[in-house]
């Protein structure tokens, strides 16, 4: 890569210095630890999405429903 760029060499000694530093076990439960946050970042996304698209649905529906009560006006007419 060009000036400022990050080859892939450098990517692997960066990667040999902190699995040194850090070790491979601590390594793995980093990773896990990190996985198991994006999952419950989505997972709570979800919910949101799906929260919404309940409360969009329910707007969306009928205004109201009315039935015919023994009197009404629609009633009368039907009788004539």
């Amino acid at each position: 890569m060009g000036p400022g760029g990050i080859s892939i060499w450098q990517l692997l000694i960066i990667l040999a210095i902190v699995l040194a530093i850090f070790g491979t076990k601590r390594f793995r439960n980093i990773g896990s630890d990190l996985g198991s946050a994006i999952k419950g970042f989505k997972d709570s996304v979800g919910e949101g999405e799906k929260k919404a698209d309940e409360q969009r649905q329910l707007s969306e529906g009928e205004d109201a429903t009315f039935e015919s009560t023994p009197g009404s006006k629609q009633e009368a007419k039907e009788q004539k």
